[in-house]
């Protein structure tokens, strides 16, 4: 049975024999997918906060309807207030979503593409450091 010990001698040896691995792409690797959640955790705060903001808008307007009138065409203005509120607030909200997908939809391409330099880096780096570990033996 191997020990602790042993087995990381054991993939030491293994990760130095291959010449295109490399600790760094690991740790490239974790980086990328903290900076993706970043960017998903960061969304659903923004999108939080526009949802709670709408909804203390709407309960404020519900509010104004369950109060009690004397004429019935006090009733009528409230239903017609609220409707305005709604159908005024509805694009603006919906616009503040948007930008928060273009945002988030703009910072993960970023990602992305910057994720996909520094692997073409690192495969350049690995290739090279192949290259130089080659050694070409002819058969007589």
């Amino acid at each position: 049975m191997f020990t602790f010990d042993e087995y990381t001698k054991n993939i030491e040896k293994l990760t130095n024999q291959n010449p295109f691995f490399s600790t760094s792409s690991i740790e490239s690797a974790l980086e990328f997918n903290s900076k993706l959640s970043k960017i998903a955790i960061d969304t659903f705060k923004k999108n939080s906060e526009i949802t709670q903001e709408w909804s203390k808008e709407t309960l404020g307007a519900l509010e104004k309807l369950t109060k009690t009138h004397k004429n019935p065409s006090d009733y009528t203005k409230v239903v017609n207030d609220f409707v305005v509120d709604q159908s005024q607030s509805s694009p603006k909200h919906l616009a503040e979503y948007a930008e928060i997908a273009k945002k988030a939809q703009l910072d993960t391409i970023d990602l992305y593409m910057t994720a996909g330099k520094e692997i073409n880096e690192e495969m350049t780096k690995s290739a090279k450091k192949a290259s130089n570990k080659t050694v070409v033996t002819t058969a007589e």
